[in-house]
């Protein structure tokens, strides 16, 4: 066995003295404890109603009742005009709000969330169906359609949930959500205002641009349903703005004022569905029609609960359309459930979440729902309402289950202009402020790029390429910023305390060109001559390895003295990529180069570097090479404040840290094709240097631990002397080294 261990060392090169460091064992060895403790966990973890149940009380429930009702007289408008958005008949709007809230109690993180149908998905939900019913005239029903997407999507974003992968969502920046909501609400404000105004003849599911151009166009075509739309509108905005001021002018009854703004809807659509029901009752056409558009038939109760109908055919028509519904299930509900944790001082579970919104959609489709997830302005009205817990949703359903049963004959007569005024008032809280956009403006004004492509591609072209855009562009420009990281070379500066009583003073390391923040005005020292200081700001991977040797090589060969007189090399021994000067002005560059200083030390700041892989180990073994041959003698690479063991494992790998000379140590750790001749001996004399150990894989050697208080330890391991514990100690070791004489390769 010892012969077989020391074979297999040899292939893969294995040094048999080499400086311990962590080991794969130890990144392994917390998945081999008891997993029954962690598998108890998860199951425990999928129902967060266990464990705040059996403290529940009368004052939760006082608040949980209030709420409940609360949203409850909102849903109900708010359900069936969305359905109508979604180009479904107004009672799947109200399954999918009782169903939403039901459900979502068993499973939520978070007790503000108000799930049900939503502006958007609804907006979604109605593109989706007139695609496929264009490509597929009379196979299948519009609510047939929006019950398989509901199946579908809710059983992936269920699967997603289950396994623990929610963080995908952090890829999707706030603002990318931002814009594409803003351009859906505008669109959605857009669709209704024909439906406000009474105005037909042309497709409200088109490009935004064009249905606004065609309702301009249409002005002269309004019809009564104005009487019913406008005023409504004007209404809600009038109730609303008064209950603010008066909440401002009398904050003891601010509480009253903010129940009588949450009914404003319930209000208006009871008036004017009265006057409708006055004004239309005895106007009945011969052929069945009325004067202005009502909702006339709504069934009662719930008439679809069941299997859904999944057909195969359809899911495979809808299979380009289930990306974009998804996404948005996603979106919305885990920025809205953050932001209120954020707000109300909890913090919500991604992954539970995304659960809940996945069984209560797989759920809905037995009951005919269409795609749920959570609402903004209901929330924000849950929240606002003093809820207590999740519970607050069973007294929202109770509500929905008595208009479902108990108040069908009177939506009857419920004017659709009047739901039209409902969504636009309800939608006009998605547009982001011109405050808030201003504000990505100053903080990052390439997201605010990222937020207005959003805006205008949902409004010239649709959702869908909207959504898509932002998500593309947020993608790359992180990308980008990966790629095309920060960097800055360094220089000194002392600060001394402000203090009177103290004298204290440390020096900090700051870009030596003005970078914004510095003080312009200050004196900012090199390093001694000879040393570079430079701060690589980001991970060290594949994507911006090259750029860090670049970066380097570059600032050496512009600002460090070569070493080898390329003036007196003849032309046929110079290499074909670095002719040298010419015969002309050989004198002058090498006066120039004369006066640089000679190159000593690099110091390397990982303090910004939280990761380093292959690649870029061995761009730094690169940039060694390139460095040293150009002055023309060996240079010390020191590197101060590592953030995690397994870079220091990695750079211990390419041969820096602990000291041994460049020539001894592989000059590739990354080859593509191994190239066998140009190996040589380095494995072998690598193998004589360095600390003895017998197993460094299993990471066996230990700092030395004090024996008592009097005694000291090195923080840092003494046998990787180019590796400190921060900048000034690593500049101050460089600097040092600076002053002994280059030993020549």
């Amino acid at each position: 066995m010892e012969t077989a261990k020391r074979l297999a060392k040899r292939v893969v090169a294995y040094p048999d003295n080499a400086v311990p460091y962590i080991s794969t064992t130890d990144y392994f060895g917390h998945l081999a404890q008891d997993p029954r403790r962690p598998v108890g966990n998860y199951l425990w973890s999928l129902f967060p109603i266990l464990s705040w149940i059996t403290r529940y009380n009368l004052g939760w429930a006082t608040g949980d009742l209030i709420a409940g009702l609360t949203v409850g007289m909102v849903l109900v408008p708010q359900g069936m005009s969305y359905a109508q958005i979604a180009t479904l008949p107004t009672e799947y709007g109200l399954y999918s709000s009782f169903v939403g809230v039901t459900i979502y109690c068993l499973f939520a993180t978070s007790k503000d969330v108000s799930i049900g149908p939503v502006a958007v998905m609804s907006l979604i939900m109605s593109q989706i169906i007139g695609r496929i019913t264009d490509a597929h005239p009379g196979q299948w029903s519009a609510p047939q359609i929006a019950t398989t997407v509901a199946f579908i999507c809710g059983f992936i974003v269920l699967g997603i949930g289950l396994l623990r992968l929610g963080r995908i969502v952090e890829f999707i920046p706030a603002v990318a959500v931002s814009g594409f909501m803003t351009g859906s609400a505008i669109s959605i404000a857009a669709g209704q205002v024909p439906g406000l105004m009474g105005i037909t003849g042309f497709n409200t599911r088109a490009a935004t641009y064009q249905v606004i151009i065609n309702t301009l166009k249409g002005l002269p075509r309004t019809k009564l349903d104005a009487a019913w739309g406008l005023p409504a509108l004007v209404t809600l905005y009038a109730i609303r703005s008064l209950c603010d001021y008066l909440g401002k002018r009398y904050p003891r009854r601010r509480r009253i004022f903010f129940f009588i703004s949450v009914l404003r809807n319930a209000f208006v659509i009871l008036v004017l569905t009265i006057a409708a029901w006055l004004y239309t009752r005895h106007r009945r056409s011969a052929k069945g029609t009325y004067p202005i558009k009502i909702l006339q038939n709504v069934p009662r109760g719930l008439r679809h609960v069941g299997q859904p109908v999944i057909d195969h055919g359809l899911i495979k028509a809808l299979a380009g359309e289930l990306p974009v519904a998804t996404i948005v299930l996603l979106l919305e509900h885990i920025a809205i459930s953050k932001s209120f944790g954020r707000l109300n001082g909890y913090v919500i579970n991604a992954n539970q979440e995304l659960i809940a919104i996945g069984v209560t959609n797989t759920v809905g489709s037995c009951f005919g729902a269409y795609p749920a997830t959570g609402s903004f302005s209901r929330s924000a009205l849950k929240s606002k309402s003093g809820v207590r817990t999740p519970l607050a949703g069973l007294v929202t359903a109770i509500v929905v289950l008595v208009a479902l049963y108990g108040l069908t004959p009177a939506f009857f007569w419920i004017p659709n202009a009047t739901l039209s005024a409902v969504i636009i008032h309800a939608v006009a809280d998605l547009v982001a402020s011109p405050a808030q956009v201003y504000s990505y403006w100053r903080v990052s004004p390439l997201e605010f790029v990222i937020w207005l492509a959003a805006v205008l591609i949902t409004v010239f072209s649709s959702v869908e390429n909207g959504i898509y855009t932002s998500i593309c562009t947020s993608v790359g420009l992180l990308l980008i910023r990966i790629a095309y990281p920060r960097g800055a070379f360094l220089g000194k500066v002392t600060v001394h305390s402000s203090r009177m009583d103290t004298k204290e003073s440390r020096d900090v390391f700051v870009p030596l060109t003005k970078d914004g923040i510095t003080n312009p005005h200050i004196k900012i020292d090199p390093p001694s001559p000879g040393v570079i200081v430079y701060r690589h700001e980001e991970s060290a991977i594949f994507p911006n390895a090259s750029r860090l040797n670049s970066e380097l090589v570059s600032y050496v060969k512009a600002n460090m003295r070569r070493g080898k007189d390329m003036s007196n090399v003849p032309l046929s021994e110079r290499p074909w990529n670095d002719p040298g000067p010419s015969q002309q002005g050989a004198a002058a560059e090498q006066i120039e180069n004369d006066s640089r200083p000679d190159l000593r030390a690099i110091v390397i700041d990982l303090s910004a570097i939280s990761h380093i892989d292959v690649t870029a180990v061995q761009s730094l073994i690169d940039t060694r090479n390139e460095v040293e041959r150009w002055a023309d003698h060996s240079v010390e690479f020191h590197f101060a404040t590592l953030l995690s063991p397994w870079i220091r494992r990695a750079l211990i790998a390419g041969g820096f840290g602990t000291g041994i000379p460049s020539s001894q140590v592989p000059r590739e750790i990354a080859q593509v094709v191994p190239y066998r001749e140009l190996q040589g001996g380095n494995t072998a004399e690598l193998r004589k240097l360095g600390r003895e150990s017998d197993d460094a894989e299993a990471g066996e050697k230990t700092p030395k631990v004090p024996e008592s208080l009097d005694e000291y330890a090195p923080v840092v391991e003494t046998d990787t002397p180019f590796f400190h514990l921060d900048l000034a100690a690593a500049v101050h070791a460089a600097e040092t080294a600076s002053t002994s004489t280059p030993t020549p390769t």
